[in-house]
């Protein structure tokens, strides 16, 4: 065998290694089996995205979700990662002649990236510092010969080797405090203090906050002069700091109690007595001082904010898909608003399907108020378009714009007619977009944007797919973010969101397309052209003939696209055309024809089947069985139909109105970590805290309520001057 063979060989055995070190610590972490790990590692490696792997593959995973495999892969990459940096720090100690089998075995079995820049801090190549310029003078030998702690002999003697005018070393008292230097770099560097250190400052930091000035007036004055154990800071209060530090106008630091650190340090350093015992104790304060706390600070630091990052994407991930998948309302004429003071209300009605109908614009808000013209306009539209709802953009002049609507309709005698107040973030960004100069290129900005307005409502999902995710406002602290991985997690939530409906393939727009497992933004295009010149797409396989649209990428996104009236039945349904054989020996098992599909026929048939017999019979798993039974019983179904619809309104709440004990109807605009913001009506929404969202305990208002969700709630306090408004969702015991 050749060397390059051996090489080879050795090469793949230890990538085989790391492997499986990275799927026993995955497996370990996530406590799934090794099993789910190897398969699921196995998979994405092949090319599969996870929404196809959750859908189509779970057998193969143990029904792991999406969720679940997002955690898979975002550990197996860091630990890839790791692996790779061990690789690379190994190579460089080995090169400089200083690898031992401890030390590479004490890399190898590191799990944190931390971990192993502490072990290799003490190799690694350093800017100057006052140690390197004591090794430079030839102080090392002197050090070494202090750590070495000896009981007899006379460091001032022993030092005076080394004086030497030459070299920069004046006195015998430079030489020590040369040794020194190198002595408390050396313990700066010694991973296992360093460890001890970090873990321990953890644990027992207070973070402190005071204001650089006390008299400047900020929203920031709760910490003003502010103290916390820094471990349990919740992580809005971390971005909080930080961004009050961030601008200036607080000064922000850990305090903690540097005895026990200097003790540990001692314990691993000092051997006993010796006639070095004193600098050694002084080398000790000065290693941890200057080099060691100011690092471990900025460490912990990062780690906090990370923590806060990780809470705020949490937040704001799980908001924008309750967002994304708010119901449909389906079948009414809609006229779009988009208020406005000096530039008019831009007015834009669709029809039951999204088409723009007409356009027009109103001054019915200050500084124009043509109140009699606009009154006009919109009685014409209403008539004119039967429209049946009225959508208005939450933005600059919406409460005013609100208050006009209402007394609109209430001039109009139709039980049919009503308005919603929607959140119009990101509607201005999508209006001046590429995107939106394509599909309306004779409409201003302004137009565009009550187009998107009243489309939001008809299909939520269709339209905001269309604006960037972290435009959409449902955070909180999203600016004070890592925005890449703010990114990467909005688009796996818009992709889930988006596969979690379907698409219909023949109405959808690139947008909403390139969101489907598997399709890019040049296939999605290629889809839309090829509909254009081709007509509608009578079959799924149809789509095999679109440009660049190979076999991986139909088998990733074919199960998530819909033809309602094709050829093939099935064509409607989630079922993946991997498994219409099953389903032709399912109809044949239960010989019932095709045309039963949707019927209640089949429903009550397929509901009286046993499903581990069946599977067996049918020689398919069960949970990939089940998913098809499901899909059968009803085919074309909407997952966001089941959700109750908005709340419509006919009148307008002045926050003078309200009173303390008043019950309401409201729809939840936004959660964050102390609670919820509620649309009750009003000019600003009104905050449920987390102690009101239930008489139980609440570990988070996720757990309790959704962004859309329909809530009861009653009007705890309302405070004119700062026009905020404090509910509860605890009814009141006088009302039980």
């Amino acid at each position: 065998m050749t060397d390059k063979a051996i090489l080879e060989m050795n090469a793949e055995a230890q990538k085989a290694k790391e492997q499986e070190r990275i799927v026993q610590q995955t497996a370990k972490e996530l406590q799934l089996s090794l099993k789910q790990i190897r398969t699921t590692v196995e998979l994405l490696d092949e090319g599969n995205t996870i929404p196809f792997i959750a859908r189509y593959r779970k057998e193969m995973t143990g029904e792991l979700d999406e969720n679940q495999l997002r955690d898979i892969e975002e550990r197996v990459n860091y630990l890839r990662n790791l692996e790779e940096r061990k690789r690379e720090v190994i190579r460089i100690i080995d090169e400089q002649g200083k690898l031992s089998e401890e030390l590479q075995s004490a890399i190898e079995k590191a799990v944190k990236l931390q971990e192993v820049e502490d072990l290799y801090r003490p190799y690694r190549q350093k800017r100057k510092t006052r140690a390197s310029v004591a090794k430079e003078k030839g102080l090392e030998p002197l050090a070494n010969w202090m750590m070495e702690q000896p009981k007899q002999g006379d460091l001032q003697q022993e030092a005076s080797k080394y004086v030497d005018a030459e070299k920069g070393v004046e006195s015998t008292d430079d030489a020590i405090a040369g040794a020194m230097d190198i002595l408390a770099e050396n313990v700066a560097d010694d991973a296992t203090i360093r460890s001890w250190v970090r873990r321990y400052t953890m644990d027992h930091a207070m973070l402190t906050s005071e204001a650089k000035d006390a008299e400047q007036e900020s929203v920031y004055e709760n910490y003003y002069s502010y103290r916390e154990l820094a471990k349990k800071m919740p992580p809005h209060r971390i971005l909080a700091i930080n961004r009050g530090e961030r601008e200036n106008v607080l000064k922000v630091g850990l305090e903690v109690s540097a005895d026990p650190i200097h003790n540990f340090m001692a314990r691993q350093i000092v051997k006993g007595t010796s006639i070095v015992q004193a600098v050694l104790t002084d080398v000790i304060e000065d290693a941890y001082k200057r080099l060691i706390a100011p690092s471990i600070e900025r460490e912990i630091r990062a780690e906090l904010t990370e923590k806060g990052e990780n809470q705020a994407i949490s937040i704001f991930s799980g908001n924008l898909r309750s967002l994304l998948l708010q119901p449909p309302v389906k079948g009414r004429c809609v006229l779009g608003v988009d208020p406005a003071y000096r530039t008019g209300c831009k007015l834009a009605v669709v029809d039951d399907t999204g088409k723009l109908l007409e356009v027009a614009v109103t001054y019915p808000t200050p500084p124009n108020n043509k109140r009699r013209e606009a009154t006009e306009k919109f009685h014409e539209l209403i008539a004119k378009y039967s429209i049946q709802l009225i959508v208005i953009g939450n933005g600059t002049a919406s409460r005013e714009t609100e208050q006009f609507v209402a007394e609109v309709i209430g001039e109009i005698e139709s039980m049919d007619l009503a308005y919603l107040i929607v959140n119009e973030a990101g509607a201005s960004v999508y209006s001046a977009s590429k995107l939106a100069q394509e599909e309306f290129p004779d409409l201003d900005v302004a137009e565009r944007s009550a187009v998107s307005i009243a489309r939001r409502v008809q299909d939520p999902l269709a339209e905001l797919v269309k604006i960037e995710p972290k435009a959409i406002g449902v955070g909180q602290y999203q600016h004070d973010v890592s925005q890449k991985h703010l990114d990467e997690s909005l688009k796996a939530v818009v992709e889930s969101a988006v596969n979690h409906v379907g698409v219909d393939v023949n109405t959808a727009s690139p947008s909403l397309l390139s969101y489907v497992a598997g399709i890019n933004a040049t296939i999605a295009k290629n889809i839309v052209k090829y509909r254009d010149s081709n007509g509608k797409f009578n079959s799924r396989k149809e789509l095999q003939n679109v440009p660049r649209l190979g076999a991986k990428t139909y088998e990733q996104c074919i199960g998530f696209m819909r033809i309602t009236d094709g050829n093939n039945p099935l064509d409607r349904t989630p079922i993946h055309p991997e498994s219409y054989s099953v389903v032709d020996r399912l109809f044949k098992e239960l010989a019932i024809g095709m045309d039963k599909l949707g019927t209640q026929e089949l429903s009550d048939l397929l509901a009286q089947q046993h499903i581990g017999q069946l599977a067996e019979a049918l020689e398919v798993g069960v949970p990939t069985l089940r998913d098809i039974l499901e899909s059968l019983q009803r085919p074309g179904r909407d997952p966001r139909e089941e959700l109750p619809l908005p709340i419509f309104r006919t009148d307008v709440l002045k926050i003078e109105d309200l009173m303390p004990g008043m019950e309401l109807q409201g729809t939840v605009r936004n959660v964050i970590d102390f609670g919820a913001f509620v649309d009750i009506g009003i000019k600003s929404d009104g905050l449920v805290h987390i102690s009101q969202l239930s008489e139980g305990y609440v570990k988070h208002p996720m757990d309790v309520v959704s962004v859309g969700d329909n809530v009861t709630v009653w009007v705890l306090n309302v405070d004119l001057k700062k026009g905020r408004v404090g509910l509860t969702m605890r009814q009141p015991k006088d009302q039980q």
